[in-house]
């Protein structure tokens, strides 16, 4: 059975849902600077192709996952300073995603799975905010695996668990793979490595790109992003996603 979107169907198709089995799917990204070579809405991108792959292998495991339209906008203070970006308060993040959880409650969903692109720490923390009073108040299961963390991030590229992976290789590679015509491939060829750890400098404390040694909104490699890369990394990011959501209703996390 393929996946199904929640805007493309009826409401009654929705009430008619076998609501043991259904898991809603929210891809979050932002809109946000991607360096000079990678569209503002890379993060949105990426989540997108993490909920489909994810989405796929739900399916293949019993479950009834359906699309959500994306949240495109949240907190993105890091590339606040370049034009284009869009932030939004984080305790606004938080809300949405309540409300989000609330109607989805209502329409009987058994679970929250958040297929998120997004590593801006104060996103992050709208991010569990939101799970906690979710799970506090709608009754709604939230699984939200961050990728940046054991267990999962064990299973991505070298340059991600490196670090410096902000519009380098590993996000060119999949924006490569879903959506090549965005990338300014002649611009990308040109840009000299940026091995900076974003990763490193959040935990110093810095707060923007630019304190973190990325004046060009980059970080990691981005000449070397290839479309295989990015196919494969997909594939990674749904079998996050799927094995995240498995464990979680079984009460795992």
């Amino acid at each position: 059975m393929p996946t199904r979107e929640l805007a493309a169907m009826t409401w009654e198709e929705v009430r008619d849902l076998d609501k043991g089995r259904a898991v809603a799917v929210l891809p979050v990204g932002a809109v946000e600077a991607h360096g000079p070579h990678l569209p503002l809405i890379t993060d949105v991108i990426i989540a997108e192709a993490m909920a489909r792959a994810g989405a796929e292998r739900l399916v293949a495991a019993g479950y009834e996952p359906v699309l959500l339209p994306s949240l495109v906008y949240t907190a993105a203070e890091f590339g606040a300073g370049f034009a284009g970006t869009i932030s939004l308060r984080p305790a606004t993040v938080t809300a949405v995603l309540a409300d989000i959880a609330a109607s989805l409650a209502r329409a009987g969903f058994r679970a929250l799975a958040v297929a998120n692109a997004h590593l801006d720490p104060a996103h992050l923390a709208s991010l569990r905010a939101a799970a906690a009073m979710i799970r506090a108040e709608q009754g709604v299961r939230v699984v939200v695996p961050d990728v940046a963390r054991k267990p999962w991030a064990l299973r991505l590229t070298e340059e991600f668990k490196s670090g410096a992976c902000h519009a380098g290789r590993y996000e060119g590679s999949i924006v490569l793979a879903e959506r090549p015509e965005l990338v300014r491939q002649e611009i990308a060829r040109e840009l000299p490595p940026n091995p900076a750890s974003l990763a490193a400098a959040i935990r110093e404390g810095k707060k923007t790109f630019a304190e973190a040694r990325g004046p060009r909104a980059y970080f990691g490699y981005p000449a070397e992003a290839t479309r295989e890369e990015g196919e494969i990394t997909v594939e990674i990011l749904g079998s996050i996603l799927a094995d995240a959501v498995a464990a979680g209703l079984r009460g795992e996390s």
